[in-house]
């Protein structure tokens, strides 16, 4: 065991001051391999007003939360990132970097790991720890083709390092209960040091979030074709959500490739999955059977997606969601069905 680094670091992803989810998930699967080896979590927050982010990150299980406050750091930008996380690392010296894969998560990730340098397991979707004296973090991820799942370990190296796919893992409970130290850290680089400037965000209007989402309505083969999608989003905008769809709509050609859950798109954990002529594959349902409640429309009773939907409805999906449709319309106010608040 490396006595000079000890505990595990997540990264606390945030974008105006809002903290992404996969930010408490990783706290709490860091949480718990901590607990089996006696270690302690450390949350990294950087942005500028970011300082509320740090105390919710020791309200969803770290231990300390080292603090990063500086204007330069309130947009997203490689350089300024980078340096302030590698000092941070560099002084804290954790045996464990998680970060989420997201988009700037796998941005930060490889600039850190190049830096340090350490190796990197990207986009895992299992993490797991040896006892001691090892201490190795076990990363697996998809491999050949998504038809293996490879376990990747860093033993010459400090600190390991991983990024892991939003919603894989459940975060713990708020608990204001919960009390740890928050550690500022000064930062004085200045504004006219960096190369990249963010002049403006532009928000892509056909892009879905899926990973945030708490609502998804999924279709899949059994929609036919692409014309049924319409009705799923009609749903999807009734119940506040959005539309998803399996691997072979997105092979088709039917909705766009940001729509797709599972193994090859997206990992979802929402509070209601709703199914739509989805069979069930373990390709797909490794995607989506962390979400707290699943809803399968099949016209098959014996579709495997029954066997992990906690409520099934046999039958056609164009009998059956027009339906629904038409119950959650008229038990909604006015003003809420055509997008409105409710009064």
């Amino acid at each position: 065991m490396d006595l000079e680094y000890q505990g595990i670091m997540v990264w606390v992803e945030q974008r105006g001051g809002v903290a992404k989810p996969v930010s408490w998930q990783l706290i709490g699967q860091a949480r718990r391999l901590a607990e089996k080896i006696g270690a302690g979590v450390f949350a990294l927050v950087q942005g500028d007003g970011v300082e509320h982010l740090a105390q919710e990150a020791i309200y969803y299980g770290a231990d300390r939360a080292y603090l990063i406050d500086h204007p330069v750091l309130r947009d997203y930008r490689t350089e300024p990132y980078s340096i302030s996380a590698l000092e941070t690392i560099r002084q804290v010296k954790p045996e464990i970097v998680l970060i989420g894969a997201t988009y700037q998560g796998r941005d930060l990730a490889g600039a850190i790991a190049t830096h340090l340098p350490t190796g990197l397991t990207a986009d895992t979707t299992m993490l797991d720890v040896e006892p001691n004296p090892s201490r190795l973090l076990l990363a697996s991820r998809p491999a050949f083709s998504e038809k293996l799942m490879a376990t990747i370990l860093c033993k010459k190296y400090k600190p390991q390092m991983a990024t892991a796919r939003p919603g894989i893992f459940e975060a713990l409970p708020r608990d204001e209960g919960r009390t740890g130290r928050i550690i500022r850290l000064p930062f004085t680089m200045k504004e006219e040091e960096i190369a990249t400037k963010v002049l403006e965000f532009y928000q892509d209007q056909d892009r879905v979030n899926l990973e945030d989402a708490q609502v998804i309505v999924a279709g899949g083969r059994g929609m036919g074709g692409p014309e049924g999608f319409a009705m799923l989003k009609q749903l999807a905008d009734l119940l506040g959500g959005v539309v998803g769809a399996s691997r072979p709509c997105v092979d088709q050609g039917w909705i766009k490739q940001t729509h797709q859950v599972g193994q090859t798109g997206k990992t979802v954990r929402p509070k209601l999955y709703i199914a739509v002529g989805i069979s069930g594959a373990v390709q797909h349902t490794i995607g989506m059977d962390g979400s707290h409640v699943i809803v399968a429309i099949n016209k098959d009773p014996q579709a495997p997606i029954f066997n992990v939907a906690h409520y099934g409805i046999v039958g056609e999906w164009q009998k059956v969601v027009p339906e629904l449709i038409r119950v959650i319309s008229a038990g909604k106010p006015a003003a809420a069905t055509a997008g409105g608040a409710a009064k």
